[in-house]
């Protein structure tokens, strides 16, 4: 019975990570994400049911649209592949099964997926665009405030720790809101911040220092191969900003989950 359970959220993070695609594309375009019908970007047809189901829809259709025959980017097939798996490695690490289904763990499941498409959506834009979406920013902050109360009169968790976090919160954001009045734009590293104050709430402070580390060892990694690079290709003058051309977003994304995943097994398979 166990095996159903696991496919079907296989099925349930493919499903999330064809909402994932679409969520990428549209919201830094400021295109509604809800109630708009999926469409091909090329042609604009209206995309029917069998267009939209996750993962087997590109591998049928060979990657193109069906109508207008212009290829689909990999990435739609990438995404919707890894978020099935990620949903599908965490579920078991988290020991969701058929006799297992008690309230706390479903709240906790449910925390988890939306905390899931908290991480995918901001790496997916980031990754493109090197921007982290106000609205994304704001739905994290939500499902944090959301989350701490569930922790606190459910779990009786101290709240201390989180008002912490909440005074940050709040200190960030009136900074972001005076960067914005003076220079007209929003600031990528208040975006940085408020990203990594909601990721150490939903995966606590070990987990976040490891991401921390990892993320600052990739940065490190990719601006030296771009010294040497430089080197061989004889470039006399460096660009001193290439670092502020580092998706940040996207790579703590990804370490974020790694670690996740590594903490979660051990707990599973070593305690």
């Amino acid at each position: 019975m166990d095996i159903l359970i696991y496919i079907l959220i296989f099925i349930m993070g493919t499903v999330f990570g064809s909402f994932f695609t679409l969520a990428v594309y549209r919201i830094p375009k400021k295109q509604d994400i809800t109630h708009t019908h999926s469409y091909c970007p090329k042609c604009k047809h209206k995309l029917g049911f069998l267009d939209l189901i996750p993962v087997f829809s590109y591998i049928f259709l060979l990657g193109k649209c069906r109508h207008c025959k212009e290829k689909i980017r990999p990435r739609y097939f990438i995404l919707e592949i890894l978020s099935g798996l990620t949903f599908l490695i965490i579920g078991y690490l988290m020991n969701i099964t058929v006799y297992n289904l008690k309230p706390i763990l479903l709240a906790e499941g449910t925390f988890m997926a939306l905390y899931l498409c908290f991480v995918f959506i901001m790496s997916g834009i980031d990754a493109e665009n090197r921007k982290i979406e106000k609205s994304i920013s704001m739905y994290g902050i939500l499902i944090s405030i959301a989350y701490i109360i569930y922790l606190c009169v459910i779990e009786k968790n101290i709240i201390y720790r989180y008002i912490i976090y909440l005074i940050f919160y709040v200190i960030i954001l009136i900074l972001d809101t005076v960067t914005l009045k003076k220079y007209a734009k929003n600031s990528y590293v208040n975006s940085i911040i408020l990203t990594v104050l909601t990721m150490v709430i939903f995966t606590g402070e070990y987990i976040m220092i490891n991401t921390i580390i990892m993320t600052s060892l990739v940065v490190a990694i990719n601006l030296l191969l771009h010294k040497i690079a430089n080197i061989r290709k004889k470039v006399r003058k460096e660009k001193k900003d290439y670092g502020k051309n580092i998706n940040y977003g996207f790579i703590l994304g990804i370490t974020n989950i790694l670690n996740l995943i590594f903490v979660l097994s051990y707990y599973k398979f070593f305690i």
